[in-house]
């Protein structure tokens, strides 16, 4: 077989991940040339890396997607030219792979009698895109990431009218609607024939997409030499719709344990480019830790460290009690802002078997500047740090609320020897975990502050501060950080190093009083996981197999309170339905979360916001 392989990509910094790399060497052997076409300019080091796996490198404007990629690299070659190739692949970077060699695929498919042909079918489909798709609904359709244009079809008016008349593409979800959901059947409408490689009648009425939602049997059963890249940071709502949101989950596990695939191909490219949110939801990056059941461990060559802050010196033997559930060979540093405190720090330590060295620091940073200014140089020396500090919040109506949180800091980061010991293991056994937080607080005042926004007021400080030292990630305001709320957490030393080697000082942060929403502290609070991301490690929820029972219970509780405040169900006399129905009107919803919000943190701490908001309130009270 003669074939052109054209291959589309895209990456916002220019970058070409190995993945994609392993894939094109993997298709070498099958294809007599390979066009390389970037939407985008290619970095440097990725230009000239490209280079080794392909024929030809083409970087076009960003623009029409990879329809229009493709219509430019075939009118650079032109219609004389494709018609010499016996079939000419159109190809592109939202699947990963192989997982198995591609010999067996392309003998199969050789044999078939068929103009075009592709690896995977989406199946017919009914949704909101319909009014865009022309057939007013989505057709069973070969998937576009793959598509083989045989001679014949190549040749033809027909092909060359598709293209020349495909029309202006300027929307992801244009490019489906006018080429991957239409292609299959426009054509075999004309009487061209098809095939897939992959093609059980049975999914017809299984799933409209068997690629995404259930990948791995499409792995294991039928042989599928690919798997989509978007699986790990699909939208999370996607899963739902179909699924318990297993499928990445059991897809990593699988490629990790049955095939030879090369997983940090994966972890080095959803690190760089996709929404830890999106990450950690898809690949449920939660691990529930026993608190009395040991792991097998081999800890001898991880040197350990527990890193603690106390400013109430009442406090002293509570958070000793959690320090002595650290191994015996763990050094102990505690950071306090006078010689008093640090006397009856010293007092209610010296019980342990410890190393324990107390310094006393500025009363200025809080917690934050403990770790990254007071005890920078320590962390240098340790693989793996637990970072917790003495809690009270004097800003909150009854003080067991922050009695509570810090239960729930303590709990899910030094439960116990045993459970101590299993999250060392955990760093040792997962070798891109970068940081353990426990869930954040969804009780009391927290409650409304976390449903509201778990960035509440520090989105763009965040964004801004982490621009300043060079992290460039995928942030989104409406998608959470998976930050250590309460700023309690285990880490790998490697994970922070950008943000300890910008050496922080005292003076950076706001002296006392401190803001209590908005400064440098509440910034890093929400930086950390995304530090850890650009080192190329993931943030994780860490919980106590004890603490994970009453999760479990506040989730449940919480969510059905919340479907049953928004909305009742009633009987429609009519025709039998139950329709759904809100409870409130969208004007009440807003005037609710208004005044719990106001009620709750504004009020006394931003006045002029307040009075801001009850203006606004009264307008839509008044209906404008």
């Amino acid at each position: 077989m003669k074939r052109l392989l054209i291959y589309f990509f895209y990456d916002k910094s220019g970058i070409v991940d190995d993945y994609v790399c392993h894939m094109l060497e993997s298709l070498r052997k099958f294809s007599s040339e390979i066009m390389f076409v970037s939407n985008g300019q290619l970095e440097a080091a990725s230009s000239e890396k490209i280079k080794s796996y392909v024929d030809n490198v083409i970087c076009r404007e960003n623009k029409g997607y990879d329809v229009y990629a493709y219509k430019e690299v075939m009118q650079h070659y032109g219609w004389d030219k494709l018609a010499e190739y016996d079939e000419v692949i159109l190809m592109n970077y939202t699947i990963m792979g192989p997982v198995y060699p591609f010999d067996e695929m392309f003998s199969v498919m050789e044999k078939k009698q068929v103009d075009f042909w592709g690896i995977t079918k989406g199946y017919e489909e009914h949704n909101e895109l319909d009014y865009m798709i022309s057939y007013g609904y989505t057709p069973e359709h070969i998937q576009s990431h793959f598509i083989v244009v045989c001679k014949n079809l190549l040749k033809s008016d027909e092909f060359r009218k598709y293209w020349d008349n495909i029309g202006e593409v300027n929307s992801y979800h244009q490019s489906i609607c006018k080429y991957e959901a239409v292609f299959t059947k426009y054509f075999e409408d004309l009487g061209f024939k098809s095939a897939a490689y992959i093609d059980d009648e049975s999914f017809k009425n299984y799933v409209p997409n068997p690629l995404v939602f259930s990948p791995v049997k499409l792995i294991d059963k039928y042989k599928c030499p690919i798997f989509k890249r978007k699986i790990f940071f699909l939208d999370y709502h996607y899963y739902l719709n179909y699924i318990n949101g297993e499928a990445a989950y059991e897809l990593i596990n699988y490629l990790k344990d049955h095939t030879n695939y090369n997983i940090d191909f994966i972890w080095d490219n959803i690190l760089r480019t996709a929404n830890q949110f999106d990450i950690k939801n898809s690949l449920h990056l939660n691990y529930v830790v026993p608190s009395n059941v040991l792991y097998e461990n081999k800890h001898e060559k991880v040197k350990v460290a527990l890193m603690m802050h106390i400013y109430f010196e009442d406090l002293a033997d509570y958070c000793a009690d959690y320090a002595s559930h650290m191994p015996k060979e763990a050094d102990i540093y505690i950071t306090t802002n006078t010689e008093s405190k640090k006397a009856v720090i010293e007092k209610s330590f010296s019980k342990l078997p410890n190393t324990v060295l107390v310094v006393v620091i500025e009363n200025r940073g809080r917690d934050v500047s403990s770790l990254l200014v007071a005890l920078r140089e320590y962390v240098y020396k340790y693989d793996v740090i637990c970072y917790v500090h003495d809690k009270k919040v004097g800003q909150l109506q009854y003080s067991i609320k922050g009695e509570s949180f810090s239960y729930q800091c303590f709990e899910n980061i030094l439960k116990s020897k045993d459970f101590v010991s299993n999250v060392i293991t955990l760093f040792q056994e997962n070798k891109r975990l970068g940081m353990l937080v426990p869930p954040p607080p969804l009780f009391a005042d927290y409650k409304e502050v976390m449903s509201y926004s778990c960035w509440t007021l520090n989105f763009d400080g965040t964004r801004q501060f982490l621009g300043k030292i060079g992290v460039e990630l995928d942030m989104d305001i409406h998608k959470d950080a998976t930050a250590p709320y309460g700023t309690m957490f285990w880490f790998r030393s490697k994970a922070l190093l950008k943000l300890l080697d910008i050496n922080l000082k005292y003076e950076d942060f706001e002296a006392e009083p401190a803001s209590i929403d908005g400064s440098l502290m509440h910034i890093i609070e929400r930086a950390y996981p995304f530090i850890v991301q650009y080192h190329g490690y993931y943030p994780a929820w860490v919980l106590s197999d004890t603490f994970a029972k009453i999760q479990l219970s506040n989730f449940s509780y919480m969510y059905m309170q919340n479907v049953r405040q928004s909305v009742r169900y009633a009987a429609n006399a009519d025709n039998n339905m139950v329709a759904l129905e809100h409870v409130m009107s969208l004007k009440e919803y807003i005037l609710f979360r208004l005044k719990r919000f106001v009620k709750g943190r504004v009020k006394n701490n931003y006045p002029k916001i307040y009075d801001i908001i009850y203006k606004v309130k009264n307008k839509i009270k008044k209906g404008r």
